[in-house]
């Protein structure tokens, strides 16, 4: 723990939803609920809007529903949530060379390596308010909470308190004031079924815990767990913001001495594979946000698919059953001459998928390595609620909803004010999907996070 209030955690406030109410002049300050939109649908972020009818992250879709009728149920954008990360994080790196990722919209900054002067607690609290009012200016109207202490965890938990919008300085020896009184739940890392297991022990705050005996939480918890969770009870925190470069992939490919037709086959030399990535992921403590696929044919001709979750994992299921969706995709009546299973866009940290297994969107790359007959394919776009869609005659625009003959689109941006609502052929050849508006500040950030 510093002597120094010096790490500053961000958290943008309900990341998701806001991105889509700042885009959608018409769902501002309305319930906006993102997540998956099909029968095993979770929800990923809800709107302060929605919260109040009781919504809430890692929520069946179906429960949400029930709660907040009157909410919009978008799929979520991945791109435009990109977008505004970019630029968040390019700000955050004007303040320090020293930042964290945890996640699109979460970081650490350690703002002793910047130079910054954090002796003066009025001109740290100046810069939390420079700060979080420079974001909202670059990222068009998004809001975050900022918190300050002597370690990542006063830090985190800080900002959590500071929500929504708001900022909170914990002055050096004023850790254990901030936590004493807090619920266990409070602490990052401590979830529901450790918060249970404390409430046997008649534990229910961070004060319960600095009480305790550690015997009676080695027993509950373990020795480890324990020793933990004793230290982070009396503020005890010495981790370092560690600034993470991604590794660009890791993958696996297989060239048969013969053709595989058999798609069974295929299948069963994918979770072979998946196990191995898995393995190599494990070991390079990291977690995949993108599983990839390579398909080379008898004739040279090679297909690479990829599919970016909506969340990140290391599990040989999970890698195995993305890569053999992907294969299902690409007809190989002659055979498989290659086959390779890869996973890119790594975190440090796993995050759970709260949106359907089949929302990612499919990228395709076809290369004509060699001459063949084959012909091109005409692939329909799939519009799911929440979707840039863009019209010949009527302009840009979003899914309002589609059906299976369908499409109804509103057309506005948040470069206009709320717009008229249409509806369409779900294969009218005048609409077409388009990305988000370009921002003022993303090309000056575009090559600082990747």
């Amino acid at each position: 723990m510093r002597t120094e209030a010096s790490i500053l955690h961000l958290d943008l406030d309900a990341f998701f939803a806001a991105v889509e109410q700042r885009d959608k002049p018409s769902l501002r300050a309305k319930p906006v609920i993102v997540g998956g939109i099909g029968g095993r649908g979770v929800v990923s972020t809800a709107s302060y809007e929605a919260r109040v009818f009781g919504v809430h992250s890692a929520m069946r879709m179906v429960d949400a529903r029930n709660k907040a009728p009157m909410a919009a149920v978008l799929s979520g954008r991945f791109q435009a949530y990109r977008q505004s990360s970019r630029i968040v994080m390019g700000l955050l790196s004007e303040l320090s060379p020293l930042i964290e990722p945890l996640s699109l919209d979460e970081a650490f900054v350690d703002l002793e390596a910047g130079n910054v002067d954090c002796s003066d607690l009025n001109k740290t609290e100046q810069l939390m308010s420079e700060l979080r009012a420079e974001l909202t200016k670059r990222t068009e109207g998004l809001n975050a909470s900022i918190g300050v202490g002597t370690s990542k965890l006063i830090a985190k938990v800080a900002s959590e308190i500071a929500k929504p919008n708001g900022q909170l300085l914990i002055p050096p020896g004023a850790e254990l004031a901030l936590l004493s009184p807090l619920r266990v739940r409070a602490i990052p890392g401590i979830g529901p079924a450790t918060v249970e297991r404390l409430a046997v022990l008649g534990i229910h705050t961070v004060a319960d815990i600095q009480t305790a005996r550690e015997t009676e939480l080695e027993h509950e918890l373990g020795t480890r767990a324990a020793n933990w969770l004793k230290q982070i009870a009396f503020a005890k925190d010495d981790r370092a913001v560690e600034p993470y470069r991604e590794a660009k992939s890791i993958s696996l490919e297989d060239t048969f001495a013969t053709d595989i037709i058999d798609r069974e086959e295929l299948a069963r030399i994918i979770v072979s594979d998946a196990v191995l990535v898995a393995r190599q992921l494990a070991k390079h403590q990291v977690f995949a946000r993108t599983v990839t696929i390579k398909v080379r044919l008898p004739d040279f001709t090679t297909y690479t698919r990829s599919r970016t979750l909506s969340g990140a994992t290391d599990r040989a299921e999970r890698i195995a059953h993305v890569a053999q969706d992907l294969l299902a995709g690409i007809d190989t009546p002659n055979g498989v001459r290659l086959l390779g299973v890869g996973t890119a866009n790594f975190t440090q940290a796993a995050q759970e998928e709260l949106f359907d297994e089949d929302a990612g969107r499919i990228t395709e790359e076809v290369r004509q390595n060699a001459p063949t007959s084959r012909g091109s394919r005409h692939i329909h776009a799939t519009w799911r609620p929440g979707d840039d869609i863009t019209h010949d005659t009527l302009g840009r625009g979003w899914v309002w909803g589609a059906g299976t003959t369908v499409v109804t689109v509103r057309f506005e941006s948040r470069a206009t004010g709320i717009g008229p609502v249409r509806s369409f052929p779900i294969d009218d050849p005048e609409l077409h999907p388009i990305d988000p508006l370009p921002m003022e500040w993303e090309r000056a950030t575009d090559d600082l996070v990747t």
